[in-house]
């Protein structure tokens, strides 16, 4: 370890960076670095404050006073501030994102009066690299370690089946316990961007396992939670636990790192963070974003053009220009080209993506079932897989299964409610229980307000319950989003079983001759 200078009065250091507050100037290595005028602002308004988070009014106060002006201009300042930083130094990430609140300033080697150490083994963090650290024993018996390791283990092993995610090894990771030490410190020996801690208690014959997920440099916590259990077979609670946690981890990371490269834009243009700029704009299924999906996800074929997981993106792009955007055969074509190729994949993930395609758009949609299955069977608490099947076993007629998967998805992600929801909706109007199927209608709109098709069940479901008035409300809305909808072309895609579909076709007719 190397000792850093006492400090200069009105500069702060940080790796090989020098910035002189009075002069206002930056230098790397004693050499100067360029910034624009702005950029230099916001850097020296957070170094004035090393270390603590300044929020995007103060900054706009500092930086444009007097002025109004857009708030994505501090992103795009912050944005050249990263990348001037970050080429040439020690792969430290120095400005630091707070997500709801600002910005901060961090690694600065002279926050204080007293000289601070670095640690020659710290590793930079790799891009959506996550560590399972040791879970707290809280129940006063040693002899429960292994129960608490063994859980540890199992998410680190699920965990490293998702595509595109890079899982520190327990051997590095069990070194380190919840609360053992400074998290920046300890991502930075890692090399990981966010860990995942927890705690085990077990209590008579019950077991209580917390578990949360926080990102390393600002020990924030992006998502949180805790599961209660019988304790009557330690390796079937310890299964199913481990499970648990993975099928919630993985679509809450997902979201993370959704948000994380919406913030950091135009910067990186790996393959990994074009996929998930990509699924940012799909959010709505519909033709428009898939629209400006679809370039993202050709540049990432381009810089990686095995990535499997782009390939079902692109998939599921196509299938909707091809369903909501004129039913073109050369959509539908290229969306069964991609699906298929994706299948190849061992991620649960891209598999539950790639099945739902061949579903809608291949004629040989049984074989999609097969894809699910194989989904199912790397992961059966992958919310994707789950979430996908039991739509298209909702359309088949299988109630009963549909309604397990979808069930299964949302006790795994109660955020990831929109095609469950659906799901449900689909097998309650074939079982005839209206009023079930309005809840579930609602809870789909709720999930995702801009998608039309949660919007025709609504509608379906407000028919069959008599509430006519409502239901044309519903119904226009579905055309506001999607003025080109019609029962005949919906058909094209789901109508597989003519028994639940027609019922639905008829009640959407019944609205029309009403009107």
């Amino acid at each position: 370890m190397t000792l850093n200078p006492k400090p200069d009065r009105g500069t702060v250091r940080f790796g090989k960076f020098v910035l002189d507050l009075i002069d206002r100037r930056l230098t790397c290595s004693e050499q100067p670095v360029k910034l624009s005028s702005r950029a230099l602002d916001i850097l020296c308004e957070l170094a004035s404050v090393p270390g603590e988070v300044v929020n995007k009014d103060r900054l706009m106060e500092k930086v444009w006073p007097s002025r109004v002006v857009e708030e994505n201009a501090i992103q795009v300042h912050v944005s050249a501030l990263r990348k001037a930083l970050e080429p040439g130094s020690d792969g430290h990430v120095y400005v630091v994102t707070v997500p709801g609140r600002g910005y901060r300033l961090v690694g600065i080697d002279n926050a204080s009066d007293m000289p601070t150490y670095r640690s020659s083994t710290d590793t930079p963090a790799r891009g959506t690299s996550v560590a399972v650290l040791r879970f707290v024993n809280l129940s006063g018996d040693s002899r429960q370690d292994y129960f608490a390791d063994g859980i540890v283990e199992d998410i680190i092993t699920g965990l490293s089946r998702i595509t595109g995610l890079s899982v520190v090894g327990s051997t590095s990771s069990l070194l380190f316990e919840a609360g053992s030490g400074d998290l920046a410190s300890i991502g930075r020996k890692l090399g990981c961007r966010y860990l995942v801690q927890g705690s085990v208690r077990k209590a008579d014959n019950r077991i209580r396992i917390t578990a949360r997920l926080v990102e390393s440099d600002t020990g924030v916590a992006l998502w949180a939670e805790r599961y209660d259990r019988r304790f009557d077979d330690i390796f079937e609670v310890q299964d199913a636990i481990a499970m648990s946690l993975i099928g919630a981890l993985e679509p809450n990371l997902r979201k993370v790192e959704i948000s994380r490269v919406r913030r950091e834009r135009p910067n990186s243009l790996d393959a990994y963070d074009l996929v998930l700029r990509a699924i940012s704009s799909m959010r709505t299924t519909m033709p428009t974003g898939a629209g400006e999906a679809i370039p993202l996800l050709q540049k990432a074929l381009e810089l990686e053009p095995e990535y499997l997981a782009a390939q079902a993106q692109l998939a599921r792009c196509f299938q909707i220009r091809f369903s909501r955007s004129g039913l073109k055969e050369e959509d539908r074509v290229t969306a069964v080209r991609y699906a298929r190729a994706a299948t190849r994949s061992d991620d649960a993930t891209a598999l539950g993506a790639a099945g739902l395609v061949i579903w809608f758009a291949d004629a040989d949609f049984g074989s999609a079932f097969e894809v699910f299955d194989r989904a199912l069977s790397i992961s059966h608490s992958n919310v994707v897989a789950l979430g996908n099947s039991a739509f298209a076993h909702a359309f088949m007629g299988h109630g009963e299964i549909a309604l397990t998967l979808a069930q299964r998805a949302l006790a795994v992600s109660p955020l990831d409610t929109l095609i469950a929801h659906m799901a449900i909706a689909v097998t309650e109007l074939h079982a005839n229980r209206f009023d079930e199927a309005l809840k579930a209608a609602a809870h789909a709109v709720e999930a995702n307000p801009s998608f039309s098709v949660p919007q025709v069940l609504l509608t379906v479901a407000l028919v069959r319950l008599g509430r006519l008035e409502e239901a044309r409300s519903t119904a226009e809305r579905v055309l506001s989003l999607d003025p080109t909808f019609t029962m005949p072309v919906w058909a094209v895609t789901v109508r597989k079983n003519p028994a639940v579909f027609d019922p639905m076709a008829q009640a959407w007719a019944q609205l029309a001759t009403h009107c």
